[in-house]
């Protein structure tokens, strides 16, 4: 996948909704993937998309986050920390392989395969506009609320 590529994949939400990025044309996207729900640096994360949610949402921005958690993990953890935005599930990270964000790792000397944190902005006609790879969880939601901006 490239820059400019239109993209679409469908999941399921964290109400059990299947949601595609396709029904989001004619609003641009922010698109991110954090490892795992409830995790020190994605709750973070998390957090920081959700203190400027009615900013992005002013600029007419739609805001997914995925992770490969299920969809009761992912709705646990928008209802604890009162996350109004879309949550996707993708347990079997098919849709976090077609971004290439899956990287094997190593946790206390086994490996495992872990989800890189990275956020992908789609254009109004749902083309691939930016992507932002190993961003760190402190205060990459303002990043994505200035390059919205910009798009």
């Amino acid at each position: 996948m490239k820059i400019g590529d239109i993209v679409d994949f469908t999941l399921n939400d964290q109400d059990g909704n299947s949601v595609s990025l396709s029904q989001f044309r004619g609003s641009p996207v922010v698109l991110f993937f954090y490892p795992r729900a409830d995790t020190p640096g994605c709750t973070v994360e998390a957090c920081e998309f959700r203190d400027i949610y009615s900013k992005l949402k002013s600029a007419g921005a739609i805001l997914l986050g995925i992770s490969r958690d299920t969809e009761s993990k992912q709705k646990k953890f928008a209802t604890k920390f009162s996350l109004p935005y879309t949550l996707l599930a993708d347990p079997e990270l098919t849709v976090a392989k077609k971004f290439d964000v899956v990287r094997d790792a190593t946790m206390y000397g086994k490996p495992v395969i872990k989800i890189e944190r990275s956020t992908f902005l789609f254009d109004r006609e749902g083309k691939l506009s930016a992507e932002f790879r190993k961003v760190k969880p402190e205060g990459h939601a303002a990043e994505m609320l200035e390059a919205i901006g910009k798009a």
